[in-house]
């Protein structure tokens, strides 16, 4: 897989927020994507060194309208350990 179609974008939550504090970040990953692409995309992207990587599937919830149930689509989260004094700037833009 191309490294400039991994990462989909930054996962902005109050618990990924405070997870930036001790050098984690969180991304919204391509659904086929693993460990090593994901490794090798933020330390290019960004220019930082990647410890750790740890990937979670979400699965979409069964919403109901009216008479029809709609699934919402699968999502795959990245959580990124970075080697400490590197750091990424979400909040301004990539």
């Amino acid at each position: 897989m191309d490294i400039h179609h991994v990462l989909i974008k930054p996962a902005i939550t109050e618990k990924s927020t405070l997870l930036q504090e001790s050098g984690k970040y969180t991304f919204h990953v391509a659904p086929k994507a693993n460990k090593i692409e994901v490794k090798q995309a933020v330390e290019t992207r960004f220019d930082v060194t990647v410890l750790d990587v740890n990937i979670t599937k979400l699965h979409g919830k069964l919403k109901r309208y009216g008479p029809r149930t709609k699934k919402r689509p699968d999502i795959k989260k990245a959580v990124v350990t970075l080697k400490s004094g590197d750091r990424i700037n979400l909040i301004e833009g990539v």
